[in-house]
């Protein structure tokens, strides 16, 4: 079992201990964050802006560019999102979960399409392209721009952006050496699952009106 957790931790080697320590802590308030997604509670919003904002800073260190901009676009979304889920309708209900709209998922292609673009002059200007990592970065970036947007608007298919963009973050990320974010990402996976299934149940169970 140690030679496991010598093999684990051995990517950690040389990192200065408060960087570890932000990491665990940005790991957990991120896990709660996707927790109260799932759940529809409002507080996936206060503690995504806590784990967004230690990322910022930890992927900035790191020199992970598209990673820090997504933590940063996040951060921002959060505030939107917080605002948009606590809106009432004029009988005082909640926002509920719908599904995206044509004009909606439009708009999804040229988030997606748009947020390739950006992180490629990123990349480019910074001289980043020097890994297969960074290519794959920038298509996971994107893909989580189009799934934080739609979480915010509290759209079902949010969910199937975080599942694929999860999945491929797990190896990515442990490629990377960040461990704890790794093993952060696998989670994430299984609670999106649920996630859709939960979000899924709530929208069918949602009076429908024209």
């Amino acid at each position: 079992m140690s030679h496991i957790f010598d093999w684990l931790f051995a990517q950690y080697q040389g990192v200065d201990t408060h960087l570890i320590v932000l990491e665990f802590i940005g790991v957990f308030f991120g896990f709660l964050s996707v927790w109260y997604s799932k759940q529809e509670n409002i507080l996936v919003y206060p503690t995504g802006i806590i784990s967004t904002a230690i990322f910022v800073y930890i992927l900035w260190v790191y020199g992970l560019l598209g990673d820090m901009f997504i933590n940063a676009y996040y951060f921002s979304m959060s505030i939107y999102g917080w605002y948009f889920w606590t809106r009432k309708d004029a009988n005082n209900n909640e926002v509920p979960v719908t599904k995206a709209t044509k004009k909606e998922h439009l708009w999804s292609v040229l988030i997606f399409i748009a947020t390739i673009l950006f992180v490629v002059i990123i990349y480019k200007f910074n001289n980043k392209f020097d890994t297969w990592t960074a290519y794959v970065d920038t298509v996971t970036t994107a893909i989580f721009f189009v799934g934080m947007w739609l979480m915010a608007k509290k759209k079902l298919e949010n969910w199937t952006y975080w599942i694929i963009g999860d999945i491929i973050s797990v190896p990515l990320y442990f490629y990377k050496g960040l461990v704890f974010t790794s093993f952060q990402y696998f989670l994430f996976t299984i609670i999106a699952i649920y996630g859709f299934r939960a979000w899924k149940k709530s929208l069918n169970n949602t009076p429908q009106t024209v």
